[in-house]
């Protein structure tokens, strides 16, 4: 399988690590040589609920002998996507009660510039720097990482960026801004949370010269942060809040929600204003629903601050410099990016599954499913420890 996996499947690097998969179950994922591998990543905070949740799993089957995709977005009333996006708009505060599903977090980030700029009539986007919010080119235009930009300009015009967490920042939104887009957590720049209510503050700001406010929740959001989504802890309100990754169950999910009004303006002048043809796909649709379920209706979010600690009371050492993040979404930084990379690929080979952060090269991910273990969360970061004792 592998020479075939590098002749045929595009890759994405040029030198990925290739592990031939079996299957996954609960924590771990297995290899075709039958080695189980405890899973600190989750797809990289996309699987909620482990691999395999059996809730899921049971959606989907059942799903599955109704029926598959039968119309493009919007058209017919299927129940899976309908019952999504009524349980979310009941887990947001209002005005936030209108979804449109998509196929993915980047599509969602796409959909999500589109409304602010119908509602408005600008096209100013702001975003902050060292911000990552997908790879399609709308997304991509909103990264200030020239290197990453270059080979494919031209990209959108009009996106200006500040830096996240700077008040001094903020007067750089005015009356020519369409949106302002941020993420929640600083995702790829480290796990890096807002301070001093910075995100109450942009979302004034935003209110007091007509700006819709975007909040990308796409990795912190269904549960990881220990809240539903990550912006209950900041006391702010967003105009529109984008979903994704662990809203699916572990199936292609993206979904950007805003007010009925808002949301509105997509549907006429010119109607099909966001067109998709798998969007809300009533499979996916029953598995991330049978996700959201679970979520919020068992105590994984309460537990997933108790882990939180839990990990931080084990992943104490010399070589640790800081843990960044909440709940199960934490970064451990070390002094260099050799260390990093040793520690991933050393944990690897002794059956812990880790990664690495888009573009801070000294971290590691550490996004657990929500449904680990104490004794799971334990043993990973006893492999971790015992490299760093040995480096």
């Amino acid at each position: 399988m592998k020479p075939d996996f590098f002749k045929y499947q595009a890759q994405t690097t040029p030198h990925p690590l290739a592990m031939e998969i079996s299957h996954a179950k609960g924590s771990y994922i297995f290899d075709t040589n039958g080695k189980a591998y405890l899973d600190f990543v989750a797809g990289v905070s996309a699987c909620s609920l482990g691999h395999a949740h059996p809730k899921v799993i049971n959606a989907v089957k059942e799903q599955l002998d109704k029926y598959l995709h039968v119309m493009v977005y919007g058209e017919y009333i299927q129940k899976p996507p309908v019952e999504l996006s009524k349980l979310i708009a009941q887990h947001l505060p209002k005005p936030l009660e209108s979804t449109y599903l998509v196929n993915s977090g980047t599509e969602a980030i796409e959909g999500s510039l589109k409304l602010a700029r119908r509602f408005t009539g600008r096209s100013e986007i702001i975003a902050a720097k060292n911000a990552y919010h997908g790879n399609t080119l709308g997304s991509l235009s909103l990264m200030d990482y020239d290197e990453r930009k270059q080979p494919f300009l031209p990209l959108l015009p009009d996106i200006k960026h500040i830096a996240f967490n700077s008040e001094n920042d903020l007067q750089q939104i005015t009356q020519n801004t369409a949106a302002v887009i941020l993420e929640t957590i600083q995702g790829g720049a480290g796990f890096i949370e807002p301070t001093n209510n910075y995100l109450t503050k942009v979302q004034k700001r935003c209110n007091e010269v007509g700006a819709v406010f975007i909040l990308d929740e796409i990795q912190p959001g269904i549960g990881r942060t220990g809240k539903l989504f990550g912006f209950e802890h900041y006391n702010c309100l967003p105009d529109i809040v984008v979903t994704g990754k662990g809203l699916g169950g572990g199936l292609p999910i993206g979904a950007f929600t805003a007010s009925k009004d808002m949301m509105a303006t997509l549907s006429d002048n010119p109607k099909l204003g966001h067109i998709t043809t798998f969007g809300g796909n009533p499979v996916i649709a029953a598995a991330a629903l049978a996700t959201l379920k679970e979520i919020t209706e068992s105590r994984l979010m309460a537990e997933t601050l108790e882990k939180e600690q839990l990990i931080r009371q084990h992943l104490q050492h010399k070589h640790i410099k800081e843990i960044r993040g909440r709940g199960l979404m934490l970064a451990a930084f070390f002094d260099n990016t050799e260390i990093t990379n040793q520690v991933i690929m050393k944990a690897q080979n002794q059956g812990l599954i880790l990664f690495w952060l888009l573009f801070e090269p000294k971290a590691i991910r550490i996004t657990p499913p929500l449904t680990i273990s104490n004794a799971e969360i334990i043993e990973g970061c006893s492999i971790i420890t015992s490299i760093l004792d040995k480096i």
